[in-house]
């Protein structure tokens, strides 16, 4: 019988953990792609976009003024930041909260990537780089998916230092034996420091 019962039990164990080892990898990929998305966005819109002329009387010549992404949408960077610290939010939240940081993280990915198509079709004046918008717009695309990922499946998901919490639990209420003996050894205990520091000897009872 004991031989029939190991197998059995190796089973059900692995089958129980199957679930929650999947809903950390779900919440792995999801905080990645948020903060890959959001990182890349933040960085490309730090890079030159456009490239203005400004013309002078002649004989000067012309003036290059070079104009990055957050010169031209200056939204964007912020976006990027918000969702870098959305990111890191989806950690240390469960639940519905997490979800809405979900949606929020969705919504801002979405317009971080309406700026990059923004930058890929506008007719800015002077010589425009295509490659930094479509960095940003990508980098926005990613974002948005983390962010439904979470909208859709975070609830379920562990929250950060969650494997704390059923210990922390147990200390609340000790157990029935030690319920009895902790308060008397403690007081035993404080009672004892408290004679040494009055320099009495607490053995002399």
């Amino acid at each position: 019988m004991a031989a029939v019962t190991g197998p059995a039990t190796d089973r059900e164990t692995s089958g129980a953990g199957a679930p929650a080892a999947r809903a950390r990898r779900e919440l792995t990929y999801a905080v990645l792609l948020c903060l890959a998305g959001a990182g890349l966005a933040l960085w490309a819109s730090t890079r030159t976009w456009a490239v203005e002329l400004a013309t002078r009387p002649t004989p000067l010549p012309p003036v290059r003024a070079a104009r990055t992404g957050a010169g031209l949408l200056p939204w964007l960077p912020a976006l990027a930041v918000v969702g870098l610290a959305g990111g890191g939010a989806v950690l240390a939240t469960r639940g519905l909260p997490r979800r809405l940081v979900g949606v929020l993280l969705l919504a801002l990915g979405a317009a971080v990537a309406v700026g990059g198509g923004y930058g890929l079709v506008a007719a800015f004046d002077g010589t425009v780089s295509r490659q930094w918008p479509a960095f940003c717009l990508v980098g926005g695309l990613l974002a948005a998916l983390g962010g439904g990922l979470v909208a859709l499946r975070g609830a379920g998901w562990p929250a950060m230092g969650a494997r704390y919490e059923r210990p922390g639990r147990r200390a609340a209420g000790p157990a029935p034996a030690e319920a009895a003996a902790g308060p008397v050894t403690g007081r035993r205990t404080t009672e004892a420091w408290d004679a040494l520091d009055r320099g009495e000897d607490p053995t002399a009872d």
